[in-house]
């Protein structure tokens, strides 16, 4: 392997976040420790519950772990303060939400610059003009979002998301919201991101296809990494969630 394939984007070390006290306490994260590899697309599944939002939003710098280490670009989170931390998202972090998160009043140009207008640095037009072909959006740049069908606008949030030119990318069930016909735009385009632009993506996702289109998948269940597959397939995806939901039907009988 080179040193780009082995490279970490994004680490975690003994990982816990909780939520409550006492009784109530409720465990999202019980001591994840787990390396994210640069240049590669890796997605985190697990059931419902298993914390796999939670440690997509520690690593984003949008929640803020009970104990243990989350690092990104090198960069410890816990040293931040809440400036630094904005500072961070904007410049070193892309993100892809299930619901586009598109300013209403913005054209799909304005949207896509957004984050860059917002810490007052200049687009890369080179760069834009890369961006906006592979998402295949030169003809709707002009649109508001509610001019745009649901793939478009999450082609607008995946432009915007890497319009900055993020060390990593973070995407929330980027195809939750939509058709298979969409989402399949939108995952052929994260993988493009990956292959061709040497990005660095890692999804959240319930979906054995999306995930297939994936360098590796990492499994959490009850707050805590149980498995992991490299390369993998659709079929393979799905034994792994089914023995996972199995386990956790077992443990509840």
């Amino acid at each position: 392997m080179t040193d780009v394939e082995t490279a970490v984007a994004a680490s975690t070390v003994d990982l816990h976040k909780t939520y409550g006290s006492g009784d109530s306490e409720v465990r999202a994260l019980d001591g994840v420790t787990l390396d994210l590899h640069a240049g590669q697309f890796t997605a985190v599944m697990g059931p419902s519950g298993s914390g796999k939002s939670t440690l997509m939003h520690c690593l984003a710098a949008l929640n803020a772990p009970t104990s243990g280490k989350a690092v990104v670009d090198g960069v410890d989170l816990s040293t931040l303060n809440d400036t630094r931390l904005t500072t961070l998202r904007r410049e070193r972090i892309g993100f892809v939400f299930q619901a586009f998160n598109l300013i209403p009043t913005l054209t799909a140009r304005e949207n896509i610059l957004l984050p860059l207008s917002l810490a007052g640095r200049r687009p890369d037009e080179a760069w834009f003009d890369t961006v906006i072909d592979a998402v295949g959006l030169r003809d709707r740049l002009g649109h508001r979002p509610s001019e745009l069908s649901g793939g478009q606008q999450q082609r607008v949030a995946c432009a915007r998301a890497l319009v900055s030119k993020p060390r990593i990318v973070f995407a929330d069930e980027p195809t939750g919201n939509l058709d298979s016909t969409s989402s399949g735009e939108i995952l052929a385009f994260l993988r493009r991101s990956v292959d061709e632009f040497g990005q660095t993506v890692v999804m959240v996702t319930h979906d054995a296809v999306a995930a297939s289109y994936c360098d590796r998948v990492v499994f959490l269940a009850d707050g805590r990494v149980v498995d992991e597959l490299a390369d993998p397939d659709r079929e393979q995806v799905l034994e792994h969630m089914a023995a996972l939901q199995s386990a956790a039907m077992n443990l509840v009988d």
